[in-house]
């Protein structure tokens, strides 16, 4: 029998009340109870006489699911409905308009209750074992534009350093783990270093209640480069490393060093190299660091080749080390883009719904505590697993699935041949292993 003879005859009904979509929503909906997410957001977040206010953790976690299903809008919680679907999270689902009620309920100051969930969210997962609590910790600062379209989004209508409409929320992520220490919304036209030294101090404050008890390290770019940040740093005994913009009398001194100064460095254009010299920032009365400088030949046929023989770039740092170390350390800040890439295509923080700020500040909470849930199932049910929030939904949530009950229990039948089942049913042996952290 020819396939497309058989495909022109094949019978589809939407019948199947048993039917599960996103089976493997399993995973996270379970280390979500272990930690106690529901509660945590049922007992910080207190919305008043608001339309929204009944059942917070319900809905609130309906939003995560949704996100870790790959829902970027309100609109894609709908999904999570389909047949016999809510029984794998373990509690009930809330439809997309309420959902869009309980975010418009949200003041600035409940957003805020929002911050003190993550937080002690953090602090169980690290307990659990999600981050090894004797090792250092390195943190990366930085903004992102979250674009928007349109003149009716409170905060997001007026145009962003990059000309485009927008939000311009700052975030301190792990680096190495890439889980999301601490965010916050704000309106696009904000500088980028805008409210950043009461941004680190609090993310640092979270760190440590969360059992960060080695030495912690702030990468930064240039954006952050300020006297603030540089004392919020120094005031809580934190190492810090920030991208300096070059001023005329700065590459003036660098240019001028001997070749003996330079050491030569493995990059991707042959003859990089980094030298050192003592800088003292914001002034004379500031305290001297270092600066390190990485110098890079221009690429041929480059503009930077018609008007100069070497690229300069350089970052302050109070740190101890040799040269060449802190010179890589400092070069991988930039994995923080693969983190702010995954937050925006892997759960929804591309698209903010709502055109209220308070709502949209909830809405981004809320899908850093969905990003932050998919890295732990890796750390702790798949073992560290190096996978992006995208590839974790391939192979292990968006698993369809059937769910039958008999002998008083429920079953939940999967696709046979599934070629990561092994690595799913260690996940959720872990996972269930798992003492309740509460």
């Amino acid at each position: 029998m020819q396939s497309s003879h058989s495909l022109s005859h094949l019978s589809v009904a939407f019948s199947d009340h048993h039917s599960v979509a996103d089976a493997g929503l399993v995973l996270p909906a379970i280390l979500a109870e272990k930690l106690g997410l529901r509660d945590l957001i049922d007992e910080h977040v207190r919305l008043g006489d608001a339309p929204g206010a009944g059942n917070v953790g319900v809905k609130g976690m309906t939003l995560i699911f949704s996100a870790l299903a790959g829902g970027d809008s309100i609109e894609d919680a709908s999904l999570l409905r389909a047949g016999s679907t809510e029984a794998v999270l373990g509690q009930g689902v809330r439809a997309p308009s309420t959902l869009g009620t309980f975010l418009r309920s949200f003041t600035w100051g409940h957003a805020l209750q929002l911050d003190a969930v993550s937080r002690k969210l953090l602090a169980r997962a690290w307990a659990a074992g999600a981050r090894p609590q004797d090792a250092p910790l390195t943190i990366d600062l930085d903004s992102t534009i979250c674009e928007t379209y349109g003149l009716k989004k409170a905060g997001g209508s007026r145009f962003t350093y990059t000309h485009t409409r927008g939000y311009h929320p700052l975030l301190a992520v792990a680096a190495g783990s890439g889980e999301v220490l601490h965010a916050r919304l704000r309106g696009g036209p904000a500088h980028t270093s805008r409210g950043g030294s009461r941004f680190i101090a609090q993310t640092v404050e979270r760190a440590r209640e969360a059992g960060a008890r080695r030495d912690i390290t702030l990468r930064a770019d240039a954006g952050f480069y300020s006297k603030k940040v540089v004392e919020a740093c120094r005031k809580r005994g934190v190492h810090f490393s920030i991208t300096i913009p070059l001023q005329q009398h700065l590459y003036t001194r660098i240019a001028a060093l001997s070749e003996e100064a330079w050491t030569t460095i493995p990059y991707v254009l042959p003859g990089a190299a980094v030298a050192e010299i003592s800088y003292t920032p914001f002034g004379k009365k500031s305290t001297p660091v270092r600066l390190i400088v990485r110098r890079v030949p221009p690429s041929p046929g480059s503009q930077l080749a018609l008007f100069s023989t070497y690229g300069y770039h350089a970052f302050i740092s109070d740190r101890e080390g040799e040269t060449l170390t802190l010179e890589a350390d400092h070069r991988r800040h930039a994995e923080i883009e693969n983190v702010i890439r995954d937050l925006k295509y892997g759960v929804g923080l591309n698209h903010l719904p709502s055109g209220k700020f308070a709502a949209n500040a909830a809405w981004l909470a809320l899908q850093v505590m969905a990003h932050n849930l998919g890295l732990w199932v890796n750390a702790l049910g798949l073992k560290g697993m190096p996978l992006r929030t995208k590839t974790l939904r391939h192979r292990f949530l968006a698993l369809p699935g059937r769910l039958t009950r008999s002998a008083r229990r429920f079953h939940l039948a999967l696709p046979s041949a599934w070629p990561w089942q092994e690595e799913f049913t260690a996940a959720l042996i872990r996972l269930r292993s798992l003492p309740l952290l509460i």
